[in-house]
C-alpha cells in the first residue's frame, strides 16, 4: 500500500513520516524537479526502506497556477514522449518500482494514439523498467473502449487501474463493460483505488451508506485484478488509496470547508482492503 503525494504534505520530510506513521509500504508521487530534491528523495526512501512509484504526467504545462495537469491540446505527441522520457530516466535513478504515467490526450485520433503508445512502449523497453498507463479522464485512456482497442493493438501495454474515472465519463457503474474490465485486470499493474459514482470521480466519503454500492462495486473490480494478477503469478500487487482535495473531495459552499476528513479515508481504505486482500490471499 502506498501513501500518495497528493493526499499528504508537500513537504518531504512531512510526507515521509505520514507515510510511516500510517504503516504505508512506500510513496507514489511526482519526480522531484531539482537534483538536490530527488537526492533527498532517494535517500530517505533507502533510510526507511520504502517502496517508490514514480509518476508521469505529460503534456501539461508545469508552470500553471491552475489545473496545471490537464494536457494542453497544442502540445505534440513529441513533448509527451519528452515529458515521458525525462521521467522514465529520472525514474531509473531513483530506484522506483515503476512508472504510473497520466498521458496522451482525449482529442487525439486512433492513429495519433497507436503512434504515441508504440513509441511509448519502445521506451520503455529501452528504459529497463517498466511503464503503467492510467486510465484517466481527458487523457488517451478516458473511457472504457478507446482503452480496449489499444490493449489489443499492444499486448505488452500495462495498466494502472483507476475506475473511478470512467465511472463519471460513462455516468453509470462501469459493470455493464464487464468484458472490459477483464481485458483490463489481464494488464493491471497497478491500482488506483478511489471510488467514484456517476456523477463524481470520488465519492465524498466510501464510509457512508449511500456509497455502499459504488464501494462493492470498485471492490469488485479491484478484486477481478487480483486474480489474475494470482493466475500470472506475480509476487506483489501494489495500491494506492489516491484519495484527493483539489476538486475531488466535495466542500461546503462559500466557506469550501471539506465534507469529509480526507486523512481519515485514506487510512481506512487502506486498512480495509489490506483486511480484504489477507482474507483472500493470507
Amino acid at each position: 500500500m502506498l501513501r500518495s503525494f497528493w493526499s499528504g504534505s508537500s513537504n518531504l520530510d512531512e510526507w515521509i513520516q505520514q507515510t510511516l506513521r500510517d504503516g504505508f509500504d512506500g510513496l507514489e508521487g511526482p519526480i522531484p524537479k531539482t537534483s538536490e530534491q530527488r537526492c533527498k528523495l532517494r535517500e530517505k526512501l533507502n533510510e526507511h526502506r520504502l517502496v517508490y512509484v514514480a509518476e508521469a504526467t505529460t503534456g501539461v504545462d508545469g508552470d500553471a497556477t491552475k489545473d496545471w495537469w490537464i494536457p494542453r491540446r497544442e502540445f505534440t505527441i513529441q513533448n509527451h514522449l519528452d515529458d515521458l522520457r525525462w521521467s522514465v530516466e529520472h525514474a531509473v535513478q531513483l530506484g522506483a518500482m515503476f512508472v504510473s504515467t497520466m498521458c496522451g490526450y482525449d482529442g487525439w485520433s486512433w492513429q495519433q494514439n497507436v503512434e504515441f503508445f508504440g513509441k511509448a512502449l519502445a521506451l520503455e523497453k529501452e528504459a529497463g523498467i517498466a511503464i503503467s498507463f492510467e486510465t484517466h479522464r481527458s487523457r488517451s485512456l478516458f473511457n472504457p473502449w478507446i482503452t480496449r482497442d489499444l490493449l489489443l493493438e499492444f499486448p505488452s501495454m500495462k495498466l494502472t487501474c483507476d475506475f473511478s474515472h470512467w465511472c463519471v465519463v460513462c455516468e453509470r457503474l462501469i459493470d455493464t463493460e464487464w468484458d472490459v474490465l477483464e481485458l483490463c485486470a489481464q494488464r493491471a499493474l497497478h491500482i488506483h483505488c478511489r471510488v467514484g459514482y456517476a456523477q463524481h470521480a470520488q465519492v465524498s466519503d466510501p464510509r457512508a451508506p449511500e456509497y455502499t454500492q459504488a464501494l462493492e462495486a470498485h471492490e469488485k473490480w479491484w478484486d477481478l485484478i487480483w486474480r489474475n494478477q494470482a493466475q500470472q503469478c506475480m509476487s506483489e500487487t501494489t495500491m494506492t488509496p489516491e484519495f484527493l482535495h483539489d476538486g475531488y473531495m466535495q466542500t461546503l459552499p462559500f466557506s469550501q470547508v471539506p465534507v469529509a476528513n480526507l486523512g481519515e479515508i485514506v487510512c481506512w481504505m487502506t486498512q480495509r482492503q489490506r483486511q480484504r486482500f489477507a482474507k483472500q490471499y493470507g
